[in-house]
């Protein structure tokens, strides 16, 4: 363990624990924590964040990452770290993002893991099925998932979609007083069809893409399950060849570039790899395609409704549920390749303008203020037990 002990905090004030296991700078769950911070420290709370590593914070985080071998004992020995410190510390109320059973409060960014492993399934052969169901990670995960939502600490589960509320109360009997729907914020003031007039032409002429082409962009990391696959296919099979800008790492990307090739998309889709800054391909793009497997509630989505790009997403997507079929967007299954292709050649020039002002309209409401007040909520009723 490393890392100075929290600051002590005034008399009477609340003091709160966040649990956050990895770090990610691209991450929703970091935003989403600085949020909580923010609103937390509106109350009076004394915070402290609970991390294997955590950089610029302000010395009062606590690091923890006993020595591991793998993924299964790295979150395995974090875990029983983090119950064994916060168990000495003695906070007030703890949330967690990681599925420990010593937390008051679960966010559930990620979903359900045990729904993610049966999404996946469906795009496996029957030895990957196979590994997914003996691989020691997944079997600890289940395990932990299970662990957390039986626990009688647990006071209350964030959840960032109706999609996953819905889940977790059906497959492991939370009752609906604990899951709180808190949708996930955009910023419309920095993502805004405005942006076109800056970028637009830039941003095409510098990857090579004609000023006429129809361009579908796809803002997501891990690309199996964020669908780049299916993206792929569609966009191999649609008559009026768009064009595709894929923005996100993954491990194996060089076999999805493959797979362009093959498919005979290679002068049409370009990977950009992971970007700080998301806004220009926004402004490059006519829709936004996300054909993932499973998400809870992507800020990926969201940020491209505000910019005025209709989506085509899938029914396992949280998002979903803020797109009016056929008049903000379009709703596929993730392995619908022709559905997916048909509703991209749906979006001709007027009809992804008119989706899109659609679109944004839908994500307006969810501004980081009103995100901000449902955390005061939340939090002023359990530090109230």
């Amino acid at each position: 363990m490393s890392g100075a002990p929290p600051a002590r905090p005034a008399a009477g004030a609340p003091r709160v624990a966040i649990v956050r296991g990895r770090y990610d700078p691209a991450g929703g769950a970091e935003r989403f924590v600085q949020g909580a911070l923010a609103a937390l420290r509106a109350q009076g709370a004394s915070v402290t964040i609970v991390a294997r590593q955590w950089p610029d914070h302000d010395g009062s985080a606590i690091l923890l990452d006993p020595f591991h071998i793998g993924s299964t004992w790295r979150d395995r020995a974090f875990a029983r770290a983090t119950c064994a410190e916060l168990a000495r510390r003695r906070f007030d109320l703890v949330q967690s993002h990681e599925r420990i059973a010593c937390c008051d409060v679960y966010r559930a960014g990620d979903g359900v893991h045990a729904q993610w492993l049966e999404e996946r399934a469906r795009v496996r052969g029957p030895l990957g099925r196979l590994a997914l169901r003996l691989s020691p990670h997944h079997r600890y995960l289940l395990a932990a998932e299970r662990a957390l939502f039986a626990s009688p600490r647990l006071a209350a589960v964030i959840c960032n979609s109706e999609m996953v509320r819905g889940e977790i109360a059906a497959r492991f009997g939370v009752g609906a007083a604990k899951l709180v729907l808190i949708r996930n914020a955009v910023d419309a003031t920095r993502f805004h069809p405005g942006l076109r007039t800056g970028h637009r032409d830039e941003v095409r002429q510098q990857l090579g893409i004609p000023r006429d082409a129809r361009v579908a962009l796809h803002v997501g990391s891990g690309f199996e399950r964020k669908g780049v696959r299916a993206l792929l296919q569609a966009l191999a099979r649609a008559p009026s060849r768009p064009w595709a800008i894929v923005a996100g790492r993954d491990k194996h990307s060089a076999r999805y570039q493959a797979l362009a090739r093959r498919l005979g998309l290679g002068e049409r889709v370009r990977f950009v790899g992971s970007v700080s800054d998301v806004r220009p391909y926004h402004a490059a793009a006519d829709c936004f395609v996300l054909a993932t497997l499973y998400d809870p509630q992507p800020n990926a989505l969201l940020e491209a409704m505000a910019s005025g790009l209709p989506p085509v997403t899938t029914r396992k997507c949280g998002g979903a549920e803020l797109v009016d079929e056929g008049e903000s967007g379009f709703v596929r299954d993730a392995l619908d390749v022709a559905g997916i292709a048909e509703s991209i050649e749906r979006l001709d020039p007027a009809t992804a303008a008119r989706l899109g002002e659609a679109a944004r309209a839908a994500v307006l409401p969810y501004t980081p203020a009103a995100m901000a007040a449902e955390y005061v909520a939340l939090y002023r009723r359990l530090l109230r037990r």
